[in-house]
């Protein structure tokens, strides 16, 4: 007997307020005109043309911009990077999203980039929210002469946001990113606290539509104690948060079978607004985290202008006969990434390995 999980799109869209229908309504029309301009950029041999296409491209998607920023600002539980951010800080992670949105960008390059986007979230979600409250480092250095020296560093003090956190792992893509959230933490923290990890097999019916998806949570090759969930700050790092199916499939499940959170997040480098409002209907006391807030969703589930499918972005594509397990995937990473994260990795082989 199959022992799996299944969260249909129609229960998603359940959440939504018919408030929330006419906003997705609104903003999929301003995108659906943004199309012509890209249209006549990728055909176009008329150089003139192509040349007021880009600058009526540049104009509409301010205007969409400009829209989520209005859409985001009354709901307080979506955090959007460039939307609570000092304008100075905008133009790296503008830049850091142009990188991972282009198919130029290499795969070494790719996962550069999501450390670096990872790195800007941890900041804002957590280091941000701690800045009054600092412990000092006291670090030995490599400098012996008149005596050895050692130098003084304040930090801010997350053990209050963070001591208490699991890291939620939604495979394939969730892998590194939460890595590297927990090897923040893990940094951050004053006793170097290693988050545990929980390791959930979800993925979404690839043969179906946005509007008629299944998310389907396999128990059998999920990793996780539910009693040890308990009470926790639960972190979720999905480089792409776009229907919100699988995070919702699976909160609702530990919910329903009696976790109890102290706390929950949900970090992302690029959020779709149905995605995120799904999130905030469904489950009260998520916060979201992204550094970009994409507009609308195609009919395939994806992120319009998104970056493709992060998931194999990140870890290469898998064969159908043969998909790598969580192990498989750590190893294929290579010894760079394997050593930066090393309590991370032993975490996970704990958790696997049992």
């Amino acid at each position: 007997m199959s022992n799996k999980i299944i969260l249909h799109a129609t229960d998603l869209d359940g959440y939504l307020k018919n408030s929330d229908s006419e906003v997705i309504k609104q903003v999929r029309s301003m995108y659906k005109n943004s199309l012509d301009f890209c249209a006549k950029i990728d055909s176009s041999e008329d150089n003139d043309e192509v040349l007021k296409a880009r600058e009526d491209l540049v104009k509409i998607s301010s205007e969409i911009g400009n829209y989520l920023q209005e859409v985001c600002s009354k709901e307080k539980r979506i955090h959007v990077y460039c939307f609570e951010t000092p304008r100075e800080q905008h133009g790296e992670a503008s830049r850091l999203i142009a990188k991972l949105r282009s198919p130029n960008t290499s795969h070494e390059e790719f996962l550069y980039y999501i450390q670096r986007a990872y790195e800007l979230l941890f900041a804002h979600s957590f280091t941000d929210r701690a800045l009054n409250s600092k412990y000092s480092i006291i670090t030995q250095t490599p400098v012996t002469n008149p005596v050895r020296n050692y130098a003084v560093h304040k930090v801010p003090n997350v053990n209050n946001l963070s001591g208490n956190a699991v890291m939620c792992v939604m495979l394939r893509g969730a892998l590194l990113p939460s890595m590297i959230i927990s090897k923040e933490i893990q940094d951050y923290t004053s006793d170097n606290y290693v988050t545990p990890f929980a390791l959930f097999r979800i993925k979404r019916d690839e043969s179906k539509k946005e509007s008629n998806m299944d998310y389907v949570l396999d128990l059998d090759r999920s990793f996780f104690d539910l009693e040890s969930l308990n009470n926790k700050d639960l972190i979720f790092a999905d480089p792409m948060n776009a229907t919100g199916g699988s995070f919702v499939t699976i909160v609702k499940y530990l919910k329903d079978n009696g976790v109890k959170p102290r706390s929950i997040k949900f970090i992302n480098v690029i959020s779709a607004l149905k995605g995120s409002l799904r999130i905030i209907r469904a489950i009260e006391e998520c916060e979201i985290y992204t550094l970009w807030m994409d507009p609308i969703l195609n009919e395939d589930a994806y992120i319009l202008p998104g970056l493709g499918d992060a998931g194999d972005r990140l870890n290469g594509i898998d064969t159908k006969e043969n998909p790598r397990n969580m192990i498989q995937l750590i190893a294929d990473y290579g010894s760079t990434i394997n050593n930066l994260y090393r309590s991370q990795v032993k975490k996970i082989e704990d958790t696997v390995l049992g």
